[in-house]
């Protein structure tokens, strides 16, 4: 499945997180999402920001070179997607917010997260899923080289 994610930092550089609705463990991760058909991927990543956060006030820092994939482990194969697909090829967009936390809403039309925090760009990978640990050291590469 082609995707898209979203790195989104604030003033103080910090990365935005969420914790996923659909996971009772203690798993953070940054917007991302599906890319609809004949849909721009950084359109899609602005449309992911704002359907999962409310989140509309960014501007595009920097988009990352190239597609990172991940695949599901096997005990979710056939659960998430309804079982059309494997894992996901995801186009990353660094943003910067422009706006105040006042305009975070979780509580979207289909919301998936519970909370949300800002935390430092050293610890993006300390509470992601196993599966995507290697998604989030690349972008944390990839920030370490921006900032």
């Amino acid at each position: 499945r082609k995707g898209v994610g979203v790195v989104l930092l604030n003033n103080n550089n910090k990365v935005f997180v969420a914790k996923r609705i659909d996971n009772p463990n203690d798993f953070w991760q940054m917007p991302q999402g599906g890319i609809d058909l004949g849909e721009n991927p950084l359109d899609a990543a602005f449309r992911e920001l704002k359907e999962e956060t409310s989140i509309k006030s960014v501007k595009l820092i920097q988009e990352i070179q190239n597609e990172i994939t991940y695949n599901l482990p096997d005990s979710l194969l056939g659960i998430i997607w309804k079982g059309r697909f494997k894992g996901q090829t995801q186009k990353w967009y660094i943003m910067k917010f422009l706006g105040d936390d006042n305009e975070i809403d979780l509580k979207t039309e289909r919301p998936e997260f519970l909370e949300w925090k800002w935390i430092n760009i050293a610890n993006i990978t300390d509470k992601v899923v196993d599966f995507k640990l290697h998604v989030y050291e690349k972008i944390k590469q990839e920030l370490k080289n921006l900032i």
